[in-house]
């Protein structure tokens, strides 16, 4: 299967050739950053160079659209890669491009795919990797189980050497993670917070939901890198730690030094609200948030038993607000919109109050 042959002199060990495709996303950068500051591995990342400077300066970088196949077939027909890491394939046609693109010239291709491609709601609150895959209500958890039953044919029909990693909620210190907010990200509902203003909260707020700091993500996810033991099968990597919505909120708050003041709304409420506004909640909340979830990972801790929970949300929050309260270009982009959409849903439903 492994068409390019990689010699080693003698006495020398061969560096580990990973190739992240992309690399400078929430995941992907602190793996690479792992990688990097290790030196078994030599680390390429195949992206279209926009985050160059926010990588390790000994990492290599290939400037390429992935989409334009046959201007990546020709930057890397000579090189060989131990593992490919694939994150921004999102349908079919993306892996099949890359299943052209890397047979035969990889040992491994770990693909990416979501958590939230697990049934909504499952049979078990307890979610393991055999936990059926199906969601009704977001296309873009479809399509990642659509990838990864390609791959999984790919690799049983042809011996195509996949390994597929979910991910759940993974956050970096660029990020705070918020059950609802707009289409301009999570900083309007931090400003809410600053400004005592109430904080929309799906549901009853006592839904369980599991939220991992993406350095700690990277332990288990580099210790499937060149394990044979990885190879046609899948992996879940999170956090142990799992935390209720208005703990997560109220986390939020006490960081901030500001009052939790929680506004819980039906998730189906604020579905139906969403579309009459432009919002689609309808995949992230009834497809994924608005089911408690708690993770089993011991198939990737027999693999990484270093794999543990070393940023608690209540440390990694304070990490993400330190950045973003101190890059606000980068960080702190109003949405309005959304603050006038939050108004205007806890205002209706504290009038429909008025006729109980």
């Amino acid at each position: 299967m492994f068409g390019c042959a990689i010699a080693a002199e003698r006495g020398f060990i061969m560096k580990m050739k990973v190739l992240f495709i992309g690399g400078t996303g929430t995941i992907s950068m602190a793996i690479v950053r792992r990688l990097a500051a290790d030196s078994a591995y030599e680390v390429f990342v195949l992206n279209r160079g926009n985050r160059k400077n926010d990588l390790p300066e000994n990492v290599k970088s290939i400037i390429a659209d992935i989409n334009n196949e046959d201007d990546v077939k020709e930057k890397i027909k000579d090189m060989c890669f131990d593992a490919v890491c694939e994150f921004i394939g999102f349908t079919k046609e993306q892996v099949m491009r890359d299943v052209r693109l890397f047979s035969g010239k990889t040992k491994q291709y770990i693909y990416t795919s979501s958590a939230s491609a697990y049934n909504k709601p499952a049979a078990s609150y307890l979610i393991t990797e055999g936990t059926a895959l199906a969601n009704p209500y977001w296309e873009y958890s479809r399509n990642k189980i659509e990838c990864e039953n390609y791959l999984m044919e790919e690799y049983r029909n042809n011996g195509f050497p996949v390994t597929i990693v979910r991910p759940s909620h993974t956050y970096d210190e660029r990020k705070v993670p918020v059950g609802l907010h707009g289409n301009k990200g999570f900083w309007q509902v931090i400003k809410r917070m600053q400004e005592g203003k109430p904080v929309i909260i799906h549901g009853d707020g006592s839904s369980l939901w599991t939220l991992t700091f993406n350095e700690d993500f990277a332990v288990g996810y580099s210790a499937l890198i060149g394990d044979p033991h990885a190879i046609g099968e899948a992996f879940q990597i999170t956090s142990d730690e799992t935390l209720t919505w208005d703990q997560i909120h109220k986390t939020i708050a006490d960081a901030l030094g500001v009052e939790f003041k929680p506004y819980h709304v039906s998730s189906d409420f604020l579905s139906m609200a969403g579309k009459k506004n432009g919002y689609d909640f309808e995949g992230a909340l009834l497809g994924d948030k608005a089911v408690s979830v708690v993770f089993d990972n011991t198939k990737i801790k027999r693999l990484a038993p270093a794999l543990k929970t070393n940023v608690p949300f209540s440390k990694g929050v304070r990490i993400a607000l330190d950045y973003v309260l101190t890059h606000p270009e980068e960080c702190q982009i109003p949405d309005p919109e959304f603050d006038e959409f939050c108004d205007k849903v806890i205002d209706s439903l504290e009038k429909a109050k008025g006729l109980c």
